[in-house]
């Protein structure tokens, strides 16, 4: 039998890599999506895609630090359009360039204050709502560097850490009330954030590609969508090390 799939999603991050090609592998007729983007002009391209292949779109043009103005957007769009899924995509990274530069405070509060608490603002809100109907699905994307720090990106791969580790606390509270949630943890995706990345990028894969792995697992309300698999065995064994040898390995990777 085949899943019931959701008419209304709320995808955030949409101007970027990963939330563009997930909201394309919702968009067709008789769908409902709420992008959310910070780029206008990459966010109106990937509205004006999902529109021609049959979408109803509705435009968030909103950062999501922003918490109560997002909060009242949220919730006048889940009066008219009930929520179905929420994918949380949205974030920002920094990268430094070599191991003897260092982040600055205004780098770091603004990674962490969009990745972990934008995600927060966006969340809470349409899950109160879905706990109150006792239907619905939160996706959060995290990443693979939630689960081993890089030297070249401290803050982002905190505010990931945090994200699963807040993904994880909430689990049992949205399950309570019939919700599911699912979290993600991508490996290297091609995007202006890997572009920019100075380090290795070993087995990057298309936004595209990353979509596919994720539509699969929301579609079979899987509690973690981890990929790829081979990237994710290696994260795991480089935790079995001693540190100094782990932060070895990872400096030769940098």
């Amino acid at each position: 039998m085949n899943p019931v799939q959701p008419r209304v999603v709320v995808v955030t991050g949409a101007s970027g890599a990963i939330g563009a090609a997930l909201a394309y592998t919702y968009a067709k007729p008789g769908m409902c999506l709420a992008l959310q983007g910070r780029d206008n002009q990459r966010l109106e391209a990937t509205v004006s895609r999902c529109r021609a292949q049959g979408a109803d779109v509705f435009v968030c043009e909103m950062d999501l630090r922003e918490a109560q103005a997002l909060r009242e957007w949220l919730e006048a769009f889940d009066t008219e359009h009930p929520v179905d899924l929420l994918i949380a995509d949205a974030g920002v990274a920094n990268v430094l360039e070599n191991l003897n530069q260092w982040e600055t405070p205004a780098a770091i509060d603004e990674v962490i204050s969009t990745n972990l608490l934008g995600t927060i603002n966006t969340v809470m809100p349409l899950a109160d709502r879905m706990r109150a109907r006792g239907t619905g699905h939160v996706a959060i994307v995290s990443s693979l560097a939630a689960f081993r720090g890089m030297a070249i990106s401290p803050a982002y791969c905190a505010s990931k850490s945090a994200l699963h580790a807040w993904g994880q606390s909430i689990r049992p509270l949205l399950g309570a009330t019939g919700i599911r949630l699912t979290m993600i943890y991508p490996g290297f995706v091609k995007s202006s954030m890997s572009d920019a990345f100075p380090a290795s990028t070993p087995y990057l894969i298309e936004a595209s590609q990353a979509a596919m792995h994720i539509r699969r697992g929301l579609d079979a309300k899987k509690a973690t969508v981890i990929f790829p698999a081979i990237l994710w065995l290696g994260i795991k064994l480089l935790n079995t090390l001693p540190d100094p040898w782990a932060d070895s390995v990872m400096a030769f990777l940098n």
